[in-house]
């Protein structure tokens, strides 16, 4: 190698060495300075248009309000003159400004008045004296079926009962106006009532309205109203204690037609109170569910984790289309009292060329077993299910001519529950007439668990269009006297060209032997 050409090495290995080198750290520093531009709290310039990471989603237990547009004065005066028209009597259903409203109204004058929603158990009672002589006053009373105008909870919390109105919100009387509704806290002195001093469409502000257990009785909230506002009651159980309420398990299905070859079926979570109902009722309405057999109670505390729903049997002829026979239903679902459900979808076996599957199919039996999450052994509920082709509730009858139903006089009837209501040692009680009526012992303990059996059992005789002298004849085969003598008391006051003397004697005529049929 000549001395000329080896005085360019060291050039030529800057040039293939340095400048890659060199390319490399210019690099280095270039993106250092682009992510300096990224890092939290850095300055961003104001033609930068990165969009932000959207925040996580909340957890399905604790729903976020929704968005709606802001509504327009005239909007809101609009919502407010609908709420507060008077109904005459009727109780109205309606979505109004993305709520769903239970209300009714009407003018009370210093004579006073009352207020009840239809099937919830609630009422609203103004005295004699709460208003000046010679004005009147239009007040409201509403069922608030917006979940997100519920308090907001923590999971020691559950709710017990529907979020009441009382409006005009603030309206103030010279006597205190009495307000119910009902609850499903198994304790009612761990039951709190709750106040928010707001009005519908304002954000929610809720406070606690004295002490525990202040306005509950054992399935009730009273609270005497200096003003009105919106109500509910949350269950608060002392530290130590557990928090438990009652649920009833709710199911209802479409009806099972001939060739029908799906089914879907449903089970509703709600809280024990005639409200909850009444909301998966009106909720079942649009897709043709009707309630399938009487609801069933659930011991649920609130120390426990989720609620399980396992399919434990089916019919012939039938099957499972769902990919799991088990489903879950989050705890605080239930214990914040979100109404949730869980559905179970069946269809028809194909039959095989051998086999004749149309007798087996044309009915259709479920069973499935609920529990908490870790009580699988010690407490259980059976939820059995049974419909068939030739059942009258698959093709109800026109509108055009309802059944008869014949009522028992109002005094009568409370008269009657007061004196079969107590349980007897011999079961002289409302037992006895339910099985009379042709119920059996399953059904009769399914009526134990009512808040008043004997209520519901003289609802039933009312059901199957029973006469008063029917009803004395019942009593007398009992040995019950004493209702015997009520009713007899009632008959003799009862003019003999009356409805009820008429209607009497030609059940009497009618049933001739008595002999009642057995409808259940």
């Amino acid at each position: 190698m000549c001395p000329q050409e080896s005085s360019f090495q060291p050039f030529q290995f800057l040039l293939v060495v340095g400048l890659p080198v060199a390319s490399v750290l210019l690099l280095l520093q270039c993106l250092r300075w682009r992510c300096s531009r990224w890092l939290p709290g850095a300055c961003r310039e104001p033609d930068d248009t990165e969009e932000p990471v959207p925040p996580s989603a909340p957890p399905p237990e604790y729903e976020a309000p929704r968005q709606c547009p802001p509504a327009t004065l005239p909007e809101v005066a609009a919502f407010y003159q609908e709420l507060h028209t008077p109904t005459q009597g009727q109780t109205v259903t309606r979505q109004l400004m993305h709520k769903l409203l239970v209300f009714t109204a009407r003018e009370v004058d210093h004579r006073g008045g009352f207020l009840m929603l239809q099937d919830t158990g609630i009422s609203l009672l103004i005295p004699p004296g709460a208003v000046a002589v010679g004005r009147q006053e239009r007040v409201s009373l509403i069922l608030v079926w917006d979940l997100t105008d519920a308090p907001s909870l923590s999971r020691g919390q559950g709710l017990v009962s529907p979020v009441v109105a009382c409006g005009p919100h603030g309206a103030s009387f010279l006597k205190p106006c009495t307000l119910t509704f009902k609850h499903c806290a198994q304790q009612p002195s761990h039951a709190r009532t709750y106040s928010s001093n707001t009005t519908l469409l304002d954000a929610k502000v809720w406070k606690p309205l004295g002490r525990p257990g202040a306005h509950t009785s054992r399935d009730e909230c009273r609270i005497l109203l200096s003003h009105f506002s919106l109500y509910t009651c949350v269950l608060e159980a002392p530290v130590g204690q557990a928090a438990r309420k009652w649920l009833q398990l709710a199911m209802f299905c479409s009806p099972l037609a001939p060739g029908q070859t799906h089914l879907q079926l449903r089970v509703y979570f709600l809280n024990n109170t005639p409200c909850a109902l009444q909301w998966a009722l009106t909720n079942e309405r649009p897709h043709g569910g009707r309630l399938r057999g009487p609801c069933q109670l659930f011991d649920f505390t609130g120390a426990r984790g989720d609620q399980c729903l396992k399919l434990k049997y089916i019919s012939e002829g039938w099957e499972n289309v769902d990919d799991s026979s088990s489903q879950l239903v989050p705890h605080l679902h239930i214990w914040h009292g979100k109404c949730p459900f869980r559905s179970f979808c069946f269809r028809r076996k194909a039959a095989n060329e051998n086999e004749d599957c149309s007798a087996l199919t044309n009915e259709i039996i479920v069973t499935m077993h609920t529990f908490q999450d870790g009580l699988e052994t010690k407490y259980m509920e059976i939820l059995r299910f049974q419909a068939s082709e030739e059942e009258s509730w698959a093709a109800p009858p026109p509108l055009a001519q309802p059944p008869p139903c014949n009522r028992l006089p109002p005094e009568l009837f409370e008269q009657l529950q007061m004196l079969l209501e107590p349980y007897s040692i011999t079961g002289n009680d409302w037992r006895r007439l339910a099985s009379h009526l042709g119920l059996c012992g399953m059904k009769i303990r399914f009526l134990s668990c009512q808040r008043s059996p004997a209520a519901a059992i003289l609802q039933l005789f009312e059901e199957q269009n029973g006469s008063l002298l029917e009803l004395h004849y019942l009593m007398t085969s009992m040995e019950r006297l004493d209702c015997a003598s009520a009713i007899q008391k009632y008959l003799s006051q009862t003019p003999r060209d009356s409805p009820a003397s008429a209607r009497s004697g030609a059940g009497a005529q009618e049933n001739q032997g008595l002999e009642l049929d057995e409808k259940l």
